[in-house]
């Protein structure tokens, strides 16, 4: 049985709006889509499903842009929910795609870990990948420069991005998790699909080495891990709960003592 945004995809829509700067939400109830006005064309992170492609397109035009300038596609990871979308969007803006070099072979040659088949739907969709992302890249565009690190565990190339904004005359750091999910790391999946258990070690130091990071507004790759929609319905009377420099090291502690419950070493 599909996913319920694979058969009624209408009932996850949310309306687009301004994060902060030049940053926007475009995504949807489930799975998230950001948007970065580079002055010089558009960026997108994430493409979300295939089905639901026409409420993206539809979101970038309510806050007044053409999908036409889109010119980079950037991706979390290498899973249905994060890139399904992008090979009808690249089809119809010839953007150009970037994605985490490991995570390839999964949209080349290993379909049954795109998480298509848990979703219960085929994956066809593949597309060119136009730039290899490799830990340490950066992806420069107008007023943006995009630093990218790759984070493995959820999947191999998994990255992380890290990009400042500019808001009222103020510099602001914004930073992606993207592949904090422990569903590719369970015993029973890691051993069904003949993969180590040394993914687990990769995640454990894949969030240590984030912890590093300073991150003034923490965007997720899903809605619910940074509260988007709860701040969102927050942001009145001025004020702005994604300005927030706690949110991103209490995500991340969080993290690390369910990654530890999760593989028996609390």
């Amino acid at each position: 049985m599909p996913a319920q945004i694979c058969v009624r995809p209408w009932e996850f829509y949310v309306e687009p709006f301004r994060i902060v700067g030049n940053l926007y939400y475009v995504g949807n109830r489930d799975v998230s889509s950001h948007l970065i006005d580079t002055g010089q064309g558009l960026i997108l992170l994430d493409t979300a499903y295939p089905q639901t492609v026409y409420l993206l397109l539809e979101s970038i035009r309510r806050l007044g842009f053409d999908p036409d300038d889109i010119c980079c596609i950037l991706h979390c990871h290498a899973h249905y929910d994060h890139f399904g979308g992008t090979r009808a969007i690249v089809e119809l803006t010839g953007a150009k795609t970037a994605l985490g070099r490991e995570d390839i072979e999964i949209l080349e040659e290993k379909p049954e870990l795109s998480w298509a088949p848990e979703y219960g739907v085929p994956f066809y969709e593949t597309f060119q990948v136009d730039r290899p992302l490799d830990d340490g890249d950066t992806i420069s565009m107008g007023n943006a420069t995009i630093e990218c690190l790759r984070v493995p565990g959820h999947t191999p190339g998994s990255m992380a991005y890290f990009v400042e904004i500019t808001d009222k005359g103020t510099i602001h750091t914004v930073g992606i998790h993207g592949g904090p999910g422990l569903n590719t790391l369970t015993k029973e999946y890691l051993e069904k699909h003949g993969l180590p258990l040394s993914r687990r070690t990769d995640y454990m130091r894949s969030v240590e080495r984030l912890k590093e990071r300073t991150v003034d507004v923490f965007i997720g790759a899903h809605p619910g891990q940074n509260a988007t929609l709860d701040k969102r319905a927050a942001m009145k009377d001025g004020k702005n709960p994604f300005l927030d420099k706690t949110a991103w090291p209490l995500f991340l502690d969080s993290l690390e003592k369910r990654a530890r419950e999760a593989f028996g070493l609390a």
